[in-house]
């Protein structure tokens, strides 16, 4: 049996409660190598959280993985893993955020159509719509929750205009409980679907969804209703009028599945990013570089370092004038 080989890896830039030992692309890389997850990498995983991997050595190939709605900077990382529909060459792989929950998550969305004989709509969803957010930037969002709700009562279970005494401790207990989600995402952009969609379904409730223009490229639009596909704001609540009053039409909704027919499934999509990555490590480290390093290159790294830097002070000034604030 041949030995495996040892590859140092390391993860810097991503949320606060990151764990890399469970992360995704950990267990991918565990079944080919023995991975050492450590300071001294020769490969870096780094997120939009911070900017800590400009810092990088260059002999470092740098592998971007963004959650957020952000654009990969090639001249920045070797490779990335993102939201966009696009190709380039073997350096990017689209992989969006959602794919990365946990199996169990991923089942229930998976099945979600598939309702038991005995299952009663009035029982299951006593309650008409929810919304649970903490972020108030969205204007499209916000409108719709204040005009939705002058039909019927929608539950906010967020910390964003809380009717419920407070915010929820389980959200998709919460949902589950709903006819209706309205989850739609921070900003519009295409190929940008993330896990607001996903765990909507998982609860079995019918999205109202706004965000990515192509959702319809994987997803079954007949089992939500897609702002982008009305006119207007009213010609949506209109739509979500009739589903509320129409138990039969309601059902035939809740009954088609999430994906479309020709979708790839999770495990063709499991599949294609272990041999993108696999494409990554089973090089020599050198013939895996793809930024360029030189020229350039270098020059445009330098400037990034030095508006990093300006960054980190503003931050820490901010922090010491309100501390000092507060005494």
């Amino acid at each position: 049996m041949a030995e495996r080989r040892t590859i140092r890896i390391k993860f810097v830039d991503y949320w606060k409660r990151f764990e890399a030992e469970s992360y995704l692309i950990t267990q991918m890389l565990r079944k080919h190598y023995d991975v050492v997850v450590t300071d001294d990498a020769d490969y870096v995983f780094y997120s939009a959280f911070s900017e800590t991997h400009w810092k990088t050595p260059d002999r470092c190939v740098k592998i971007f993985h963004t959650g957020e709605n952000l654009v990969p900077d090639f001249n920045a990382c070797d490779y990335a893993i993102g939201f966009e529909w696009m190709d380039y060459e073997d350096r990017y792989i689209r992989f969006p955020l959602y794919l990365f929950y946990e199996r169990e998550m991923l089942e229930k969305l998976l099945h979600k159509h598939e309702l038991p004989s005995d299952w009663d709509l009035h029982k299951e969803k006593p309650h008409f719509c929810s919304f649970v957010v903490s972020n108030s930037s969205n204007e499209v969002r916000n409108r719709m929750f204040r005009e939705l709700s002058s039909y019927r009562q929608v539950d906010s279970g967020g910390r964003y205009m809380n009717n419920v005494g407070g915010a929820v401790a389980d959200k998709f207990a919460f949902d589950s409980s709903h006819k209706f989600s309205i989850c739609f995402e921070n900003g519009a952009h295409n190929g940008y679907t993330t896990e607001k969609l996903m765990e909507a379904f998982a609860a079995r409730t019918v999205p109202i969804y706004w965000g990515d223009p192509t959702v319809g490229r994987i997803f079954n639009t007949r089992a939500f209703v897609n702002v982008a596909d009305y006119p207007s704001m009213e010609a949506v609540i209109e739509r979500v009028k009739e589903l509320d009053r129409d138990d039969e039409l309601y059902m035939e909704m809740l009954r088609e599945p999430v994906f479309r027919s020709d979708a790839p499934t999770y495990e063709q999509e499991y599949q294609r990013l272990e041999q993108w990555l696999l494409n990554i490590f089973e090089q020599p480290l050198e013939k895996a570089w793809r930024r360029n390093r030189f020229f350039q290159g270098r020059i445009y790294i330098e400037h990034r370092i030095i508006l990093a830097n300006i960054s980190a002070w503003k931050k820490r000034m901010k922090k010491i004038r309100s501390l000092l604030r507060w005494k």
